[in-house]
């Protein structure tokens, strides 16, 4: 057979005659498949550098613009957050430093309820103590009146038994206890 190729060789045998060369490497065809080559090369470059090219440009700049306005946003809502937060703990010091105005202000409120309550009660039970006191001496002074007149009564009696009658006036055996009580 005239067409037999062999297994590790890169030549085809032809009708006419020897062994041509594997055609990109032909040397006959060289200058063609250079010339087909370059038209090849412009129009890929052609169509790349009028069609592709500007799309594939136009993608990127959307997606660098897109990008950018994404930071812009970010940047933007990462102030305002930053903006809530400090307003956030202000809030919360202001809130602490009126809880704690509020709670001095409840103490010192409670403190003098307490204060003024502890002075009222220390009014009434001086008043109380005082008028102990002047019962006490009015107990003191009665009680005294009576011993007085117990004495006197005692005296009397004591006197009536040792000499067998009773005293001549209850005044002078009155008197008599009164001298005594003085000494």
């Amino acid at each position: 057979m005239a067409n037999e190729t062999a297994h590790t060789g890169t030549s085809v045998e032809h009708p006419g005659g020897g062994a041509r060369p594997f055609p990109p490497f032909d040397k006959q065809t060289f200058p063609s498949q250079l010339l087909w080559l370059a038209l090849t090369f412009v129009a890929l470059y052609l169509m790349m550098s009028r069609i592709a090219l500007p799309r594939i440009g136009h993608i990127l700049e959307d997606r660098r613009a897109r990008i950018d306005g994404d930071l812009a946003q970010a940047r933007r809502l990462k102030g305002e957050s930053d903006a809530a937060i400090a307003a956030y703990e202000k809030a919360l010091a202001d809130a602490r430093a009126r809880a704690q105005a509020l709670l001095a202000d409840s103490r010192q409120s409670q403190t003098a309820e307490a204060e003024a309550g502890r002075k009222a009660l220390d009014a009434t039970l001086n008043t109380r103590i005082a008028e102990a006191e002047r019962g006490i001496a009015a107990t003191k002074t009665a009680a005294l009146a009576n011993v007085r007149d117990i004495a006197t009564e005692a005296a009397a009696a004591i006197v009536e038994r040792l000499i067998g009658m009773a005293p001549a006036s209850r005044e002078a055996v009155a008197a008599a206890v009164a001298e005594a009580l003085k000494r």
